[in-house]
């Protein structure tokens, strides 16, 4: 049996241990504190670091071809164009100009962009202009009041919002409307189309020069094809009336060959 002393002694002697630091008692195997410690300090392996979120930014004529291509009536595509949010002209404008006369009329007027009264009505071809494009087209018969595809003419623009200050459409927003020209023709499936300007040319042909492109048919998405001027042009410059009577004639002569 210990005595006394004996057990305060030892009790005493790890008091002096723990006050010295000491933590641990021995163990059977040694340790290398020099190697655990250079252990301690190594740097260690950076987690791998998360995969990187790639963002596609929408390409605005991929989503017009894909809106485009999946309306199978023109009210489908007026809906789809109404929708369509990439192109900033239709921030400002008050309405979406789609269409006016008879779909399935033989012939068929792509204009530019609407105008003012255009923009307020909401339909194409209703200002001066208009007034003397109806005035035109009525002198060979075709108006877009008649009832029947022979007698009727069925018109649009190539942009579908008025621009500011009337300017010219840019490339890009061309660009971004045209699947919706060529779905809309499609659809409307005309004998002949009619260009009726710089911008119209430039979007069905990717051509420009309206005086030099006028009164030679050509073919455009497939079907014939007719540049004319437009009826504003010949506002400010009556001379030019001869002219666009000469084309009409040949529309005329181009129906009555159809026929």
């Amino acid at each position: 049996m210990e005595s006394a002393e004996d057990w305060h002694l030892a009790r005493a002697l790890l008091e002096w241990q723990l006050d010295m630091g000491v933590d641990e008692c021995i163990g059977d195997t040694p340790v290398d504190r020099f190697v655990a410690s250079q252990a301690a300090r190594a740097p260690r392996p950076a987690a791998p670091a998360a995969p990187a979120v790639i963002r596609h930014e929408l390409d605005p004529v991929e989503v017009a071809q894909a809106a485009a291509q999946g309306a199978s009536t023109l009210e489908e595509l007026r809906a789809a164009i109404t929708a369509y949010e990439h192109c900033e002209l239709r921030q400002g404008a008050r309405h979406t100009v789609f269409c006016d006369g008879l779909p399935g009329a033989k012939v068929m007027i792509l204009g530019e962009a609407p105008g003012r009264d255009e923009d307020r009505e909401g339909r194409p071809f209703v200002g001066r202009a208009g007034q003397l494009l109806d005035r035109m087209f009525a002198a060979i018969g075709l108006s877009r009041d008649g009832e029947t595809p022979d007698n009727a003419f069925y018109i649009t623009n190539v942009m579908p919002w008025r621009p500011p200050q009337n300017r010219d459409p840019r490339p890009e927003e061309i660009a971004m409307m045209l699947p919706f020209v060529q779905r809309h023709i499609a659809l409307a499936r005309p004998e002949v189309l009619i260009l009726m300007g710089n911008i119209s040319c430039q979007a069905a042909l990717n051509k420009r020069g309206i005086l030099k492109l006028r009164g030679h048919w050509t073919k455009a998405f497939g079907i014939p094809a007719l540049p004319m001027t437009h009826p504003a042009y010949l506002l400010r410059q009556p001379h030019a009336k001869r002219e666009a009577w000469s084309d009409l004639l040949e529309i005329r002569a181009h129906l009555d060959g159809l026929g």
